[in-house]
């Protein structure tokens, strides 16, 4: 079964047109994206079950019920990815993937002692997570064709994905203590990182839509939202010798790259992300808390001013801020407020 979309041939042609575009610096309006009603997760998609146990078909089931009933305007496309958590490639190696529904959470915790930075045989093709996510991927595509894009599972950064290994507090202590075990195990994740990206890339890519991860961006070709959440607890030099390497590598195999940046915490390393030439783009988001995007404007301009794109959840009056001020070339943004397709496509001719 196909899920009834409201998106024809010359949509996704429109869509390929526009993002690749404004990857290429090319297109003189920002992107907008808006979903109506706006998806929000629900309690049954982190339970256990759901997530691991729940015949596949099932799960699929649920997601076509959810994407046959948004409406998509501006430049969002139906997209779809498996949600596992952030940094489930953690899962994939051996750690203990757990969630609690009611407060909309999933996290690892490492299974066991950490004996050895050398992690080689943590690498298991039969691991439990890993089937489970290829599988979903698999049937996501076979069912959707080239109706969906298809994207990518939150696999993780590689500090990410150690912390959840080793633990946090150990992990920073092993940062000072053991940098050169810590460097060998880090780069082993990159290079396992990679192997995951490319067997899903070789699922996805049949489609024909490009490809996506679990942010809201997208490309003809390859494309990821490059992350280490763990970044936020250590300094820039320490940024720069164990999780600017794994940004290069990413950047050199991927046509196109994203880096979350997340909260103040990771604004020290703004700079180093900034010079790096083949990083395309940074999502800031400020974090709990914190004001939203539109009133971090010289952040936001000094992505732009360094030639890099820039992705953020943003209200309406928000995002017509930004544009009053830095003008909306280069930026893309995912539209949060709840809006009818009446009142979407209101804002859409306002800010056009």
């Amino acid at each position: 079964m196909k899920p009834a979309l409201k998106f024809s041939e010359q949509d996704w042609q429109d869509l390929s047109q526009n993002w690749m575009a404004w990857w290429t610096g090319e297109l003189e309006r920002p992107l907008v994206m808006i979903a109506s009603p706006t998806p929000r997760r629900s309690s049954q998609e982190l339970k256990f079950d759901f997530l691991l146990q729940k015949p596949i078909d099932d799960v699929l089931n649920y997601y076509e019920n959810r994407l046959a009933n948004t409406v998509l305007l501006g430049d969002a496309g139906p997209r779809w990815f498996p949600f596992y958590g952030a940094g489930v490639a953690a899962a994939f190696l051996g750690a203990e993937l757990l969630c609690t529904p009611e407060e909309g959470t999933i996290w690892f915790e490492p299974s066991q002692a950490l004996e050895s930075y050398d992690l080689t045989a943590l690498y298991n093709r039969n691991n439990i997570w890993w089937q489970r996510i290829q599988q979903l991927t698999q049937a996501a595509v076979d069912r959707w064709d080239d109706r969906v894009c298809v994207g990518f599972t939150d696999l993780g950064g590689n500090l990410d994905i150690l912390a959840s290994l080793r633990g946090s507090q150990e992990l920073l202590v092993d940062l000072m203590d053991r940098p050169e075990d810590v460097l060998i195990a880090s780069k082993q994740i990159t290079q396992f990182w990679l192997r995951y990206y490319h067997d899903l890339l070789a699922i996805t890519q049949k489609t024909g839509r490009g490809s996506s991860p679990w942010a809201p961006i997208w490309s003809s070709g390859s494309c990821y939202m490059l992350q280490s959440d763990f970044s936020a607890m250590i300094s820039p030099r320490m940024f720069e010798q164990f999780v600017i390497p794994d940004i290069i590598e990413c950047c050199k195999q991927l046509d196109f790259t994203f880096y979350h940046l997340d909260g103040k915490g990771q604004l020290p390393h703004l700079d180093l992300l900034l010079a790096l030439e083949d990083l395309h783009g940074i999502q800031w988001i400020p974090g709990d808390g914190q004001p939203p995007p539109e009133d971090w404007l010289p952040i936001l301009d000094r992505i732009r001013q360094a030639g890099k794109l820039c992705q953020l959840f943003v209200s309406c009056s928000g995002a017509k801020k930004i544009i009053q001020n830095l003008g909306g070339k280069g930026f893309a943004f995912y539209i949060t407020d709840m809006l009818t397709p009446e009142e979407a496509q209101a804002f859409l001719s306002e800010i056009s």
